[in-house]
């Protein structure tokens, strides 16, 4: 795996770094301007970037823009997204081109090393990692899209494990249900949300961003908080 890391708070992103080399990785270039990160992409063509949100000159969305432009100039490159909280408009930048290889966690899960390479891993290999604070924070948010009113209690618990990344495998054995029973409670959360294009990866993105259009600004609680009815995992 060779990764790209963009970031201008350089005791982090040496840190980021560090951590990468001692787990083996590959670390082919790092950033800490926009401009110094596609350029590192365009050259080194990684695997997997990682990308501070807010990042100069204005610190407001610099990073997920050079993200998406990263994306189209190198498609099929996975991108881990890094930040203190989030924005209607950021995850739908990230998460509107389909979704695959994305991924949006909290800056302080960067230090739970397990965490952060299980995350990392999720995306270079085609799948998403959405925070669990992030879940929680969107399902405790009291004016969501009356759409997301309909489903039930355990609908949601199936919606939040499917926005944290998790597979109908593995969702089933964290709820202690059947496979089958899944397959079930996600047909019926599709059906809700008005969900019917023919590739099913995409409607499990398209149910995440319903959360996202609707949210608003959203600051991501202290950790402790979890989706309603699922126990707390360690991997986002």
């Amino acid at each position: 795996m060779r990764v790209v890391i963009a970031e201008d708070d350089a005791l982090l992103r040496e840190g980021i770094a560090a951590l990468l080399r001692a787990e083996s990785i590959e670390v082919a270039a790092t950033a800490s301007t926009p401009d110094e990160f596609l350029a590192a992409v365009a050259r080194e063509r990684p695997d997997v970037a990682i990308v501070d949100i807010r990042m100069p000159p204005t610190h407001t969305d610099e990073g997920i823009v050079a993200a998406a432009a990263a994306r189209a100039g190198q498609p099929g490159l996975a991108v881990l997204v890094l930040s203190a909280h989030v924005e209607q408009a950021f995850a739908t930048t990230l998460f509107g081109g389909g979704g695959a290889g994305v991924g949006y966690l909290l800056k302080e899960r960067v230090g739970r090393v397990t965490d952060f390479l299980d995350a990392l891993y999720r995306v270079v290999a085609g799948g998403t990692a959405l925070d669990p604070e992030l879940v929680a924070q969107l399902f405790a948010r009291q004016h969501a899209h009356r759409d997301i009113q309909r489903l039930s209690a355990r609908e949601r618990d199936v919606l939040a494990l499917m926005a944290q990344g998790l597979g109908n495998t593995a969702i089933a054995a964290r709820l202690v249900v059947t496979e089958g029973a899944v397959h079930k409670y996600i047909r019926s959360i599709f059906a809700k949300l008005g969900l019917h294009p023919a590739d099913d990866s995409d409607r499990r993105v398209m149910a995440v961003l319903r959360y996202f259009q609707n949210a608003g600004t959203i600051t991501l609680p202290r950790p402790g908080s979890q989706p309603p009815g699922t126990r707390r995992s360690a991997l986002p």
